[in-house]
């Protein structure tokens, strides 16, 4: 059978993935910067691997590990909310250097045996924020935008060999641990000029009625794009994204 590694596995679009793809015979790679084999269903084609995408050691010793990739996931990353005159320094570089230069190397770790083979599928997984002009998460909307970009080039070089390229875009999903992992890095809720910016970006998701995406719904959109050759570049991944990309003409 297929196989797919998938990063940021211990939670999540992450979990979920895996577990669809398990239930599915594929061997499953999950990757986990704190392995927890526990998390998944005991099979033996799945594979947990301790993988940190920010660590270049741990990159390459992932990579060596896992072997022959079909299908490479690249789902790991975190947001930070905060206006951008007020985001810490470290705190964009470390939004750049997980979501953007981490998935760089995931993909500059796996390619060539991918390019080799003349087969293979890359999946990157970013946002419909990138979609829509939003305030507060200005940095985070960037390194998504960012990967966006890579991916549409990379989609561009790779498709002579046989490969390809597919990103997903999730809504909003209040259900992960997305919300709980950003908080941390909130700024700007003590500030006289901001503050008010902040508490109503605050209520309006608190008060969103309206459709978001369940884990479910990105596992099925990466499926979607791992099995389907005919599948667009962009793909959504749930009912807000399918809204919000309409609107976008995408």
């Amino acid at each position: 059978m297929p196989t797919i590694l998938i990063t940021g596995c211990s939670s999540g679009f992450g979990l979920e993935t895996a577990k669809l793809f398990l239930e599915r015979g594929w061997d499953v790679i999950a990757t986990m910067r704190t392995p927890a084999a526990s998390l998944l269903p005991a099979s033996d084609r799945l594979r947990v691997l301790a993988l940190d995408v920010t660590d270049p050691a741990s990159i390459a010793a992932a990579a060596a590990s896992a072997g022959p990739v079909d299908v490479l996931v690249n789902n790991a990353g975190f947001g930070a909310p905060a206006p951008i005159e007020l985001t810490d320094p470290e705190t964009a570089q470390s939004l750049f250097q997980t979501n953007v230069i981490g998935t760089l190397a995931m993909i500059q770790a796996v390619l060539p045996q991918m390019r080799q083979r003349r087969a293979g599928v890359i999946v990157n997984v970013t946002s419909t924020v990138t979609v829509k002009t939003l305030p507060v998460i200005g940095v985070y909307r960037a390194s998504k935008a960012a990967v966006n970009a890579l991916s549409e080039s990379l989609a561009v070089e790779v498709a002579p060999f046989g490969l390809r390229v597919h990103i997903v875009l999730p809504g909003r999903s209040p259900e992960t641990r997305f919300g709980q992992n950003a908080r941390p890095h909130l700024r700007g809720a003590d500030d006289p000029d901001y503050a008010p910016l902040l508490q109503q970006f605050v209520k309006s998701v608190q008060e969103d009625t309206g459709p978001v995406t369940h884990a479910p719904d990105v596992a099925a959109a990466i499926w979607r794009a791992a099995t389907d050759p005919a599948a667009p570049l962009r793909i959504p991944g749930g009912a807000d994204a399918e809204i919000w990309m309409a609107e976008a003409g995408l």
